[in-house]
């Protein structure tokens, strides 16, 4: 039996074997562990600083604070990490697993969503800085009107004097 059939030892092993493949669309496959797979974000805890866009060796990653968005281009992404170790709120992640193919090469882009609230803050504050800065302003053309003043009243005086004398009159 030898030399007639010699693949006869190996069918029968195989016949009552477990199978060397699996069904890949109906059980979804297993990544080994440390695969790198692709990035992926958690956009509502993202800062949009930047940092992951400056790290990215092969300039996959474009984020655009005035804009909300952050974007991704994973035919140039080579998943090396570095966008996930620099994430300062640790808001990226490498997860197992490949994008799935499509029918032309896209970029992922995801838009942060705007808080309301936020916003709202974010006007305040503007505002208030704005408010403080026109004061601002306008006390230093005020104290200038003063120095010019008492300056022409006594003739003499110069500038320097002036701003002395505004100065001892505030104490």
């Amino acid at each position: 039996m030898g030399k007639i059939m010699p693949f006869t030892k190996q069918v029968l092993k195989n016949l009552f074997s477990k199978p060397a493949t699996t069904s890949y669309p109906a059980v979804p496959r297993e990544y080994p562990e440390r695969t790198r797979g692709h990035v992926e974000i958690r956009i509502e805890e993202c800062i949009l600083c930047g940092m992951c866009m400056r790290s990215c060796p092969p300039g996959a990653i474009e984020v655009k604070k005035a804009e909300n968005t952050w974007t991704i281009n994973r035919f140039d992404c080579v998943q090396c990490g570095y966008c996930v170790e620099k994430c300062p709120k640790k808001c990226l992640s490498l997860v197992p697993g490949y994008q799935e193919p499509g029918p032309k090469k896209e970029r992922c882009e995801v838009v942060k969503p705007i808080d309301p609230e936020e916003e709202a803050r974010k006007e305040a504050a503007k505002k208030a800085a704005l408010e403080k800065a026109l004061a601002m302003k306008a006390a230093k053309e005020a104290e200038g009107a003063t120095a010019k003043t008492e300056t022409t009243a006594t003739g003499t005086e110069t500038a320097d004097n002036a701003t002395e004398a505004v100065e001892n009159k505030a104490e």
